[in-house]
């Protein structure tokens, strides 16, 4: 599916959208239900959406996403194959994850006890409305990336956003506990050379590890995040 769309106008259409959809009768088990329904549709279709003058891709994620088990993962140093289009599941969180770039090994992984400045450039689309939501990869948002400051406490991740759009799009310093899975894996230094670049990650989120919004509202969200440490 191939899109073309105005940034600005996206948060409308998807509450427009969101809000109708939901009536008296609707549970929130018919909302989970189809929440699965519009994640698996994703797994087969993926999304290609472009830019509003047509010549550039600001989503192009292939479909038929092969999801591989935890184990699997694990057993292959804890990569997935891009050229396979490979996913893991966590099954205890109901996360996606596909890691595309481990990123610098200069500054390393975020050990226990370690805190960071963590800047993220993203992109979120919202699987329900098949629209993009947020992004700060626009040249509006260009000097101004999300940023979080994060922690791990014996393996367990905390982080707040301190600036950014997220934090100016949905109100909260609630960083998304999706997010922070990826964490484990990569590494967060800078770019130090043209072929090795930062983290990159791509991440299905059901309601329950997005943002405040998602998790209202009950609708999973697609995220293509980069992860570097900050000054």
């Amino acid at each position: 599916m191939k899109k073309n769309i105005q940034l600005l106008t996206l948060l409308a259409t998807i509450l427009t959208g969101l809000l109708g959809s939901c009536d008296d009768d609707d549970t929130y088990a018919d909302r989970v239900k189809r929440e699965r329904k519009q994640i698996n549709a994703f797994l087969k279709s993926g999304v290609q959406v472009k830019s509003s003058d047509g010549e550039t891709y600001l989503l192009n994620i292939p479909g038929n996403i092969k999801v591989i088990t935890e184990n699997e993962f694990y057993t292959n140093d804890s990569t997935t194959d891009v050229s396979k289009n490979e996913y893991v599941l966590f099954k205890g969180s109901g996360v996606y994850m596909q890691i595309i770039r481990k990123g610098s090994k200069k500054s390393g992984k975020l050990e226990e006890g370690q805190s960071a400045t963590i800047i993220n450039r993203y992109t979120e689309y919202n699987i329900a409305s098949d629209t993009i939501q947020s992004t700060n990869q626009t040249l509006a948002a260009a000097a101004t990336p999300d940023v979080m400051n994060c922690a791990n406490n014996l393996g367990l991740f905390t982080a707040s956003f301190t600036s950014g759009v997220m934090l100016s799009q949905y109100g909260s310093k609630a960083v998304p506990a999706g997010w922070l899975i990826p964490l484990k894996f990569i590494n967060l230094g800078r770019q130090d050379s043209p072929t090795e670049g930062t983290a990159l990650v791509r991440l299905i989120l059901p309601h329950t590890q997005g943002q405040s919004d998602a998790s209202y509202y009950t609708y999973p969200c697609f995220y293509e995040i980069t992860y570097q440490r900050g000054r």
